[in-house]
């Protein structure tokens, strides 16, 4: 078993982070064959998920119609001003879970894990745990 928390700093307000070469080493450096793999996010206003990788214009499309469902110069009763990253963090999640089969994250041919900030530039945490069975 294996825990390790990486550190991500994001250069935008909002920005689709790559961070599947991170987890890929946490999982390698756990040394479990079979398992799980759990990536958690501690913020209120960023989230993890999966998704393509090979075109750009994927990760433009998913901040742009999350825009549009809570856009960030909206009105909201929330005094701090980030009431849109909460939102979008919620939509897309605090956590995922991918299989760990011969040592390695099990991932389709396009598919990476992202850190998706909605409330930067910042430092982020993400926390990866990797479970034998």
């Amino acid at each position: 078993m294996g825990f390790k928390t990486i550190t991500v700093k994001t250069d935008s307000a909002q920005q689709l982070v790559d961070i599947t070469q991170q987890v890929r080493m946490v999982v390698r450096e756990s040394g479990v064959k079979s398992g799980e793999c759990h990536v958690f996010i501690p913020h209120t206003t960023a989230a993890v998920t999966i998704n393509e990788n090979a075109d750009v214009n994927v990760r433009r499309d998913v901040l742009n119609r999350l825009e549009e469902v809570a856009p960030s110069n909206g009105t909201y009763l929330h005094a701090e001003g980030n009431s849109h990253a909460h939102i979008k963090s919620t939509l897309v999640g605090a956590s995922l879970v991918v299989f760990v089969e011969a040592g390695q994250v099990v991932l389709g041919t396009w598919q990476s894990i992202f850190l998706c900030e909605f409330d930067g530039p910042r430092t982020r945490n993400v926390m990866v745990r990797v479970s034998a069975g």
